[in-house]
């Protein structure tokens, strides 16, 4: 009997980017697994890629390199069309054969000024939607499984329900709201005896 074969490790290098699937002699499923995990770990940075896209907080931090290198190629090309209009209205010819247009780097700069914009204005929404939470919602209801840890911020079971009631009875009074004025727009008249 021959004593299996040990795969022959190659001397190290430097990995290069993206997925790489290594041969060895061995089974048929090591180079199959390999690209598998090499799959996962490319899905799951592009996972992380889209949590920060949609962090606003970590969006604005990305543009503000952006706004600051747009803002200085917005000057510089105001300055060349400024130094150029200068000549053109002394009378000097113009050495410089084209300068850049600024209405299009101008264009750029409020762009990305709306984009941040944007940002703060969903960190806004999502901090506000925070404190909403905490406001209406701020404490929990203490858990059984730890009866000798007091957990100060907790209601009683009792107060949790009255507070649970009021919420699906404003959420009720909402639904009918909005259900009436839909209601009177396409003209329709509700049944009578309804809830």
């Amino acid at each position: 009997m021959a004593a299996p074969q040990q795969p022959q490790q190659a001397p190290a290098q430097a990995p290069a980017p993206g997925p790489q699937l290594t041969l060895q002699a061995g089974p048929g499923q090591q180079p199959q697994l390999q690209t598998q995990a090499a799959a996962q770990a490319q899905a799951q940075a592009q996972a992380a890629a889209q949590a920060q896209d949609f962090d606003p907080v970590q969006r604005y931090k990305m543009l503000i390199p952006q706004l600051k290198e747009s803002l200085q190629n917005l000057m510089k090309i105001a300055a060349q069309n400024l130094i150029q209009n200068t000549n053109i209205d002394n009378g000097q010819k113009s050495n410089d054969g084209l300068v850049q247009r600024f209405d299009k780097s101008l264009e750029e700069f409020y762009a990305l000024c709306d984009q941040l914009e944007l940002c703060l204005r969903l960190a806004y929404e999502c901090l506000s939607q925070s404190f909403d939470s905490t406001k209406h919602s701020p404490n929990l209801v203490p858990t059984a499984t730890k009866p000798d840890a007091v957990q100060t911020e907790s209601l009683p079971y009792t107060q949790y329900l009255s507070m649970i009631k009021s919420q699906i009875s404003c959420a009720k009074d909402i639904h009918n709201a909005l259900l009436e004025c839909s209601n009177k727009i396409t003209g329709k008249i509700p049944a009578q005896g309804g809830p």
